[in-house]
């Protein structure tokens, strides 16, 4: 997948590293373009991040979905269509993952008896020790990477990552009334 970045009204394979923004990025008419931007490095380190934890995951013979759903399921027991809405992915999807955990011994369908259809999704052993495997060593990664980055810029980019979700999630929602 090629990734182009917009500069200029051109477009470039090429990222743009810089700690300053471009001129018109404190304008109100360079904002949009700012934005853009904003959005285009967030789906590249999102992209880089997946890359990262697929190769974690791959250390101790999962998917980085099949970490994604032992996490979910990890402090109590869930269903699938639990496991699905935790994660803002389709109930199918967990589903398959799910089975293939079951498949693997990582995990164990278990009656629920609030609801005899949708039995509940626990960890085995075997899933509980490749789990906090893999979070060891996604930690130890993480560790490394913020080295090169101040904790007062990581602070600041995550809150407002969390504004923008905000913001996002306020324009999701219908109408009241409407």
């Amino acid at each position: 997948m090629t990734i182009y970045f917009h500069l200029d009204n051109k477009l470039s394979k090429e990222p743009v590293v810089s700690d300053a923004l471009p001129p018109e990025a404190g304008d109100a008419a360079g904002a949009p373009d700012a934005f853009a931007l904003l959005v285009a490095d967030v789906y590249e380190a999102a992209g880089a991040l997946r890359r990262l934890g697929e190769r974690t995951a791959a250390t101790e013979g999962l998917t980085q979905a099949r970490w994604q759903v032992l996490s979910a399921a990890s402090e109590q027991p869930v269903t699938v269509p639990q496991a699905a809405r935790r994660l803002g992915v389709t109930r199918q999807n967990v589903q398959r993952v799910a089975n293939d955990l079951v498949e693997g011994g990582h995990a164990a369908f278990t009656g629920n008896p609030d609801h005899r259809g949708s039995p509940l999704l626990t960890l085995t052993p075997a899933g509980r020790t490749a789990l906090e495997r893999v979070t060891e060593r996604a930690a130890a990664r993480h560790r490394t990477l913020l080295e090169t980055l101040p904790e007062a810029d990581v602070t600041a980019a995550r809150g407002l990552l969390r504004r923008l979700l905000a913001e996002l999630d306020r324009e999701e929602r219908p109408a009241a009334g409407g």
